[in-house]
């Protein structure tokens, strides 16, 4: 089930799916204005605008902004399912330019969970087209299910 998030900045009430909490408390993704606009089992989806700042010399979206709302998105999902879980190890490829002023939508997909470990996709798009594809894989943190209980 997908639930749509109705804050920009996350939940953080007792109600709050473990992946809103997390979003809720993500100073580093929301001070970029992201967005959690979507998550569900596995699956989340995050909203970006390249401001200025985000440029790099040759006048396009720096990659690695690219690569935190993907890594964003990614993490929404895998921690959707309680257990504490973090990244070890990522891959991006960019198949297009992002420019000052476009939205991106980073859509993430659980590919498979084993043991405590999963793989994720992730597309990041400007309206239909593709800007960069993500691959993650997630390791969840043994005997944990929140932030505050490590």
């Amino acid at each position: 089930m997908v639930k749509k998030v109705t804050q920009a900045t996350g939940a953080t009430s007792a109600g709050a799916t473990p992946a809103e909490a997390m979003f809720a408390v993500d100073e580093a993704s929301r001070a970029l204005g992201i967005e959690l606009l979507e998550q569900g089992e596995g699956t989340a989806a995050l909203r970006m605008t390249v401001t200025p700042a985000m440029v790099n010399g040759h006048g396009i979206a720096h990659g690695g902004y690219l690569f935190l709302l993907a890594d964003s998105a990614f993490a929404c999902a895998c921690n959707s399912h309680g257990p504490v879980t973090v990244a070890a190890g990522a891959d991006i490829d960019f198949v297009a330019p992002a420019y000052e002023g476009d939205v991106l939508v980073a859509t993430a997909r659980e590919r498979t969970r084993f043991g405590r470990s999963g793989i994720y996709d992730v597309s990041v798009l400007r309206g239909d087209e593709v800007v960069a594809e993500f691959r993650g894989r997630s390791r969840s943190i043994r005997g944990t299910t929140t932030k505050e209980s490590r």
